[in-house]
């Protein structure tokens, strides 16, 4: 190709596949300014040009502004530089359109109202700082002001539900469920209730052994799912060596004797504890963070509850 070959706008448009309009705008903007003109004043395109045409198709490909464009020409900025700016901009972009994305698909399993979807999409776009801030809000009147365990307080500001960059929709999902709870005055109140009669009970049977609360609460969790695998009802006559097993040994880490009094006060503690929340609170972060599903007690308390109330 003759490198002093002058072109008209018409043959650069056949040239490149570009559209006449678009080579003359791009011209206008001096972006790919004529190399030189006929007599008559129409412009003509050289190598120059045609290079130039080349690097601001691409870049406006990429998305990039014509001012932009100009900077790079100019030398006033690298296309290092406008490229590392522009990805960072549409990783932001990226992250927004797979949020709503994951927004319209939870909206759209859920058959949510037009008020219940704008309440969904705001609570999926608070910040990384809100989110946290209405956990910690939530913690504050679940927990403030109780002698609750300094561990288990810190257990929960640490734990926080850490929503990702790219939520899954099951993850939004849990995300979208964990702040409608908390912020939820019957369950913060539940919650409270909970700490609270926790306190109580700690301070008339002390502070049972973390070891053996755990290994208490992997027996009750399995045998309740051994009697409801073979079928037992939890007020059937199968069921009821089962439930002694059970609170005889809750009598042994709480250091009192089995009996009536007893399984009246175990039931109550049982009963206030599920009905919290604090079950479905803990899963719900989980699907959050993407941690691997713990092991519910949930169906072993529901079991052992309904035992001891036909006993």
């Amino acid at each position: 190709m003759d490198d002093d070959a002058l072109w008209t706008i018409g043959e650069l448009a056949r040239m490149t596949g570009l559209t006449v309009k678009t080579i003359r705008f791009w011209s206008d903007a001096e972006v790919v300014p004529p190399t030189d003109r006929t007599p008559a004043g129409y412009r003509l395109y050289g190598q120059d040009a045609l290079a130039r045409l080349g690097l601001v198709r691409t870049l406006r490909d990429l998305g990039i502004d014509l001012a932009t464009i100009q900077q790079v020409l100019d030398r006033e900025i690298s296309v290092a530089e406008v490229a590392r700016a522009h990805a960072e901009a549409l990783d932001v972009q990226i992250r927004t359109l797979r949020l709503h994305r994951a927004v319209l698909r939870t909206v759209a399993g859920r058959g949510s109202t037009p008020k219940e979807t704008q309440l969904m999409h705001k609570l999926a776009t608070l910040s990384e700082r809100e989110r946290r801030r209405l956990i910690h809000d939530f913690i504050d009147s679940a927990f403030g002001g109780l002698d609750v365990d300094a561990t288990f307080l810190a257990m929960m500001r640490n734990a926080m539900p850490d929503l990702p960059d790219e939520p899954t929709t099951e993850q939004l999902t849990a995300w979208v469920e964990l702040a409608e709870l908390v912020q939820d005055d019957g369950f913060r109140a539940a919650m409270r209730r909970a700490a609270a009669d926790q306190v109580r009970a700690r301070e008339e049977v002390g502070q049972p052994d973390e070891d053996a609360a755990r290994r208490l609460a992997e027996l009750i969790r399995e045998r309740t799912a051994a009697a409801r695998d073979a079928g037992v009802e939890p007020d059937s006559a199968a069921a009821r060596p089962v439930a002694d097993e059970l609170v005889a040994e809750c009598a042994r880490l709480c250091g009192r004797a089995d009996g009536p009094e007893f399984r009246a006060w175990l039931l109550e503690r049982m009963r206030i504890g599920h009905d919290s929340g604090y079950q479905r609170y803990w899963e719900l972060v989980a699907v959050i963070n993407g941690w691997p599903p713990a092991p519910s007690l949930t169906p072993a308390v529901e079991w052992l509850i309904a035992a001891l109330r036909s006993a």
